[in-house]
């Protein structure tokens, strides 16, 4: 019976598992949040707010600032968020290395929208990601817009989905990061976008910076082949990874 319930599930596309740290990347992500005491969540590359629905469905009731260059995305983030006290989005905006401006290749999905250009590996494997448009946005440092969200939290995760310039966003929140407990980003093992940083690269990178790999959750797979080609990684400040894995 529940074998054949399991099958016709998958037959609508769907599977049935248990909710647990060990079966869901969320369960573990709250767990994470919870034991860290989070308390300010910047959710950088925030689309139309998925992730922040996310975090209030595995119960985080901390505050949340989203940072979204898309001008569609960014008033679907602000209608998203409307309601609930504790999330703020910050005026639309791209985040790098630098201030000044950037052009932003709006992708048909809306999802696969970078600074970068996309390359054609990417469109092959998730049709529908085309660059249909560009708009200029205005660009900034993380870590000179995000200090007036900063005041009175103890304990920052960073989360950055910006579709390939990840490692950008990270130069220009150096100077932040000593209130960064944790840092959720995508880890591409394939070029998708001119210039990115792969896996390798990028975990070196953070551990530069003082954090260490925690975990590695499902990301993005090819639709014909099925061959992974992002993950997303969670890295934790050095001071605490050690306790975390007593």
């Amino acid at each position: 019976m529940k074998n054949g319930i399991k099958q016709a599930l998958r037959h609508l596309g769907f599977e049935l598992r248990r909710y647990s740290i060990q079966t869901s990347a969320g369960a573990q992500l709250d767990r994470l949040v919870a034991y860290l005491g989070i308390d300010l969540v910047l959710d950088v590359g925030s689309n139309v707010g998925q992730y922040a629905h996310e975090l209030r469905s595995h119960g985080y009731r901390g505050r949340i600032v989203s940072f979204e260059p898309s001008e569609a995305a960014h008033a679907g983030l602000t209608k998203a968020a409307q309601g609930d006290g504790g999330w703020s989005v910050a005026p639309r905006m791209a985040l790098g290395s630098t201030a000044g401006e950037a052009t932003l290749n709006v992708a048909g999905n809306s999802l696969s929208s970078s600074v970068l250009r996309m390359l054609p590996e990417h469109e092959r494997a998730a049709p529908g990601s085309k660059v249909v448009r560009t708009e200029r946005v205005p660009l900034h440092r993380l870590d000179e817009v995000a200090v007036p969200y900063l005041a009175q939290s103890k304990a920052v995760l960073l989360k950055i989905d910006t579709q390939g310039y990840e490692a950008q966003v990270l130069a220009g929140s150096e100077r932040i990061l000593d209130r960064v407990v944790a840092i959720q980003l995508e880890l591409s093992f394939v070029p998708l976008y001119e210039g990115q940083l792969l896996f390798d690269g990028m975990r070196e990178r953070l551990n530069e910076l003082g954090f260490g790999l925690f975990a590695l959750f499902p990301g993005y797979v090819h639709e014909v082949t099925g061959s992974t080609l992002q993950v997303d990684g969670v890295f934790v400040r050095d001071d605490h990874l050690g306790r975390l894995r007593e």
